[in-house]
Formats: C-alpha cells, sequence, structure tokens
C-alpha cells in the first residue's frame, strides 16, 4: 500500500510539474551555458543523451522549453535510445546529471558469419556464395535453351508434315469419294509423292481404330476403318518421332508408289496436350507379313515366284533412279527381312518399314542417312556390315547389303515351296547356328569368320524352280558386295522363270 501511495503522489507532482509553468533547472553542456556556470532554466524538461562519434562517447546535457514537449510529458526525441543513440528526459532540477551508457552492437543470433574484420568466412567461401547461385542460373538458363530448341525441331518438323496446299483443293476427300478414288487421281494427275498433306489429316482423323495387329520396338499397328474400308495404323511412340517422321518422309519420296511396295495414305500427329501418338496410315493386308505368312501355310511353286518375283518388283524399283525433274532418287531399304514385308490378297509382296531408308542425290553424290539410332535387324546383316568394313559413302553398297538381306528372305520362301510332296518348316536364317536374338558378334563370327551360308539342301536340284532360286541365293550372298545380284537381274531371271513355269504373275 505504500509503494501504491508513493507511486501516486509521484504522478500527481509530475502532472503538477507539467501542467505549471514552474521554472525547472538542469544542467547544460552546450557553449550557450558556460556564461550561467553549466546550468540553465526551462518551463518543459531536463535532457541527457549519449552518442558514439568518432569512436568516442559524448555525453550531452540540455534545457528543452515545454513548447517542444509534443506529445506533453514524452516528446517525440526522448522515446528512445536505439542503436549509437541514447536519449533521457525527466522532469525533476537537475535530474539529467546521470551518465547513460551506449548499447553495444551485437550480431543477431545465426548471423555471426560473413566476410570482413568481424566475420568468420574466408576468401574462399566469399566466392562460393557468390559463383554458386550465378553458376546454378547459368545452368538452368542453358537447359532451358536446350529444351526450348528440342520442342522447336520436333514441332517444325510435325509443322513440315501440316503445311496445306491450296492446289490441291480438288483432292479434297468428298463423302462419296474412296480412298482408291483418291489414289488414282494422284497417280494420274499428281506427282506419285503421296496424298496432299491437308487430305492426308482428314483421313488419319476420320480412322475408327478396329483391332491391334502387332507390335514393334516402334509402337503398334492397328486395323482401321474408313468409309468401309480397311486400313493399317502404324502408331509410334513419342519418343520414335525420328523415326516416324523419317518413314513418312521417305513414303512420299517423288514416283515412289509401286505395287510392290506398300501403299501409304496418309501421315499425322495427335496431340490432346498430355501425350501425342504418331500416326503412320497405309494399306491393310489381311495376310500379315511374309514372315506370318509362312509360318501358316507352305506355297506352291507358282506361290513361290510370285513371291520372289513380287519381292524383287519392290525392291528393283526401290533402287531404281529415275531421271528428271519429277524424277525418282535411289532408296536402299538397309532393313529387309520377312517380316518387313507384306503379303497382299492376290499373294503378291509389298515392301513395308522404310524407317532405315536411305535416299542417293546422284546431282551431289550425297546419301541422306536417317538420324536416328535404330540399326538393322542384325540376323539380316551382310558381312560387310557386320565387320564395319561397308563404305557409307558408296550408295551401291547400301543397294549391296539390300541383296544379300533378300537372299535369305528367297531361302525362307523356298524351304516352304511344297515340291514332290515335299516341304520344310519354317525357319529363320541361321536358326541352327545362333539364339533367337544374336548378337552382332555372334553373326559375324558365323558370317564372316566362318563364312557361313543358310543349307541349300540337294533335292532343290531336281525342281527347275528351287535350282533356280538357290542359284540365286548363292549369288546374292557372296562375300563381296560387289559380285552380287542386281534386284533388276534378280527381276529379269525369275520373270524368265515364271514364263518357263508357265506361271501368270
Amino acid at each position: 500500500m505504500a509503494k501504491l501511495w508513493i507511486s501516486s503522489a509521484v504522478l500527481v507532482v509530475h502532472t503538477v510539474l507539467l501542467g505549471s509553468s514552474q521554472a525547472l533547472w538542469c544542467n547544460c553542456t552546450t557553449a550557450q551555458c558556460e556564461k550561467t556556470g553549466s546550468q540553465c532554466e526551462t518551463d518543459g524538461a531536463c535532457m541527457a543523451s549519449t552518442s558514439f562519434i568518432d569512436g568516442q562517447e559524448q555525453h550531452i546535457r540540455i534545457c528543452i522549453t515545454r513548447d517542444k514537449l509534443v506529445p506533453p510529458g514524452q516528446p517525440f526525441y526522448c522515446l528512445g535510445a536505439e542503436g549509437l543513440l541514447n536519449i533521457h528526459c525527466c522532469y525533476t532540477d537537475f535530474c539529467n546529471s546521470i551518465d547513460l551508457k551506449v548499447p553495444s552492437v551485437t550480431s543477431p543470433s545465426g548471423l555471426e558469419g560473413g566476410y570482413g574484420p568481424g566475420g568468420t568466412w574466408g576468401l574462399v567461401e566469399l566466392v562460393a556464395v557468390i559463383a554458386g547461385p550465378l553458376f546454378l542460373l547459368c545452368l538452368l538458363l542453358l537447359v532451358g535453351v536446350f529444351l526450348y530448341q528440342y520442342h522447336q525441331r520436333a514441332y517444325n518438323h510435325r509443322q513440315r508434315l501440316e503445311v496445306e496446299d491450296p492446289s490441291c483443293d480438288h483432292l479434297y476427300p468428298a463423302k462419296d469419294r474412296t480412298l482408291q478414288d483418291l489414289i488414282y487421281d494422284l497417280s494420274t494427275s499428281g506427282s506419285g509423292s503421296g496424298l496432299p498433306l491437308f487430305v492426308q489429316r482428314t483421313v488419319a482423323r476420320t480412322i475408327v481404330l478396329q483391332e491391334i495387329i502387332g507390335k514393334g520396338r516402334f509402337g503398334e499397328v492397328w486395323r482401321g476403318r474408313w468409309r468401309g474400308g480397311d486400313v493399317a495404323v502404324k502408331i509410334f511412340s513419342s519418343r520414335e518421332e525420328r523415326s516416324w517422321f523419317r518413314e513418312a518422309e521417305i513414303y512420299q519420296t517423288i514416283m515412289l508408289r509401286h505395287e510392290n511396295i506398300l501403299g501409304f495414305i496418309a501421315a499425322d500427329n495427335k496431340d490432346n496436350g498430355t501425350w501425342t501418338q504418331l500416326w503412320l496410315v497405309s494399306d491393310y493386308h489381311e495376310h500379315g507379313s511374309l514372315f506370318d505368312y509362312l509360318n501358316r501355310y507352305s506355297v506352291t511353286t507358282e506361290g513361290m515366284i510370285k513371291l520372289a518375283l513380287s519381292a524383287a518388283s519392290g525392291l528393283a524399283h526401290l533402287h531404281m533412279e529415275i531421271l528428271g525433274t519429277q524424277g525418282k532418287p535411289g532408296i536402299a531399304h538397309r532393313d529387309l527381312k520377312s517380316k518387313n514385308i507384306l503379303v497382299k490378297k492376290n499373294c503378291t509382296c509389298a515392301i513395308a518399314d522404310l524407317g532405315l531408308a536411305v535416299r542417293h542425290d546422284s546431282a551431289t553424290d550425297t546419301i541422306d542417312i536417317a538420324p536416328n539410332q535404330r540399326v538393322g535387324t542384325k540376323r539380316y546383316m551382310a558381312p560387310e556390315v557386320l565387320d564395319e568394313t561397308i563404305n557409307m559413302r558408296h550408295f551401291d553398297s547400301f543397294k549391296c547389303a539390300d541383296i544379300y538381306a533378300l537372299g535369305l528372305v528367297y531361302w525362307e520362301i523356298a524351304r516352304r515351296c511344297n515340291s514332290g510332296g515335299i516341304h520344310e518348316e519354317y525357319q529363320l536364317p541361321f536358326y541352327e547356328l545362333v539364339p533367337s536374338d544374336p548378337s552382332i558378334e555372334e553373326m559375324r563370327k558365323v558370317v564372316c569368320d566362318q563364312k557361313l551360308r543358310p543349307n541349300i539342301p540337294n533335292w532343290w536340284q531336281s525342281y527347275e524352280a528351287l535350282r533356280v532360286m538357290g542359284k540365286i541365293m548363292r549369288e546374292c550372298w557372296y562375300a563381296n558386295g560387289a559380285a552380287r545380284l542386281t534386284a533388276l537381274r534378280i527381276k529379269k531371271t525369275l520373270s524368265l522363270l515364271s514364263i518357263q513355269e508357265d506361271i501368270k504373275v
């Protein structure tokens, strides 16, 4: 109670002092107070302050008049002593004689580091702190630029297949026109390189997928329906965009269309914002690949010659260069095998899968090699490909490698030929010498080192057709590529055989 009474009394006195005009004496250290004995009289308050100037403590004592006490009793310049400045106001005689201390400045907790006299960091740490974020920023910028360029190239690739040709408006697919109508118009009035691109997109986007008919390393093959007709739709995964673009580009080469090359219809990309499907639409052949066909059926002598002759015809057209303003470059397949040859309804062949094909520009003598990482099928690789002695700058080298593979395909066909009631079960070339998925080294050892080739049975000599087929095979398998037959020579030999056998091809 005593303390409470004393506090109240002080408050009353303090209030009376502030409310009256009674004079108050204070200590004074300014030059104006030297004549009055370092004292001053005021009707307001006494003030003491301490500051740290030029490395030294300085104590200042002055009088403050009443008109400067705003707000009264707690003037704004007496509110605190933060940093290097400490100020104190009081309201009794000579109350400002106290010595105020300058508060020490300390680093906030957790920030004791830093570079300089008071810091704990050295020059290496300082450089790391500055250079680290800069390096990370540069790295992020480089990654961003790379990703932008990659997507820009991919976008440009797709755009090249989306350019519409206004000069081809007459080929727009009216409701009563079939694919055969469009392709007929193309072959009689077009360039022979495929349907106009905007027509391709219209066709592709109105196809209804029916069932999956095959799978491969590129993606899937579906049977689709368009206006009552069947089409084959090869759907590439988005990571196989280069293969999709390359195959579409090759199929649209001028003058490529041929009865023994798979009929290309359309290429399109379907992007819904989260994933992209890359479509390649072609003719549908219900028998499937030659590999599937030979696994299911044996063939007659006539059937063997039709398959062999049509395959040679397709390859000869592919290899052939047609000169002229509407000419065609020579093309080598580079992945010829029974799985990449389709069997049509009339039991003739159509060469497919041109994703690895190369084109030859005779004007500049350059070879347009596909920019993808896929290689051909190891089992069908020619000796010069296996031992890497092939001359990549010479286009004929690629054609010779195709001929070697064609010889192996002929061996697969001839084994299934039923002559005199005899035929053998289907097998892949070198089935007895290498595993189901041989490595390049395993194939090189058999083909290059041991110089082995598929076995040609002696009983084939008893039948003219098989004898001719055997002779063709041997001349396709020479170790020296330049000594092998050409596709055109094979085509002519088999044409003569078909005439001798009285076969209508």
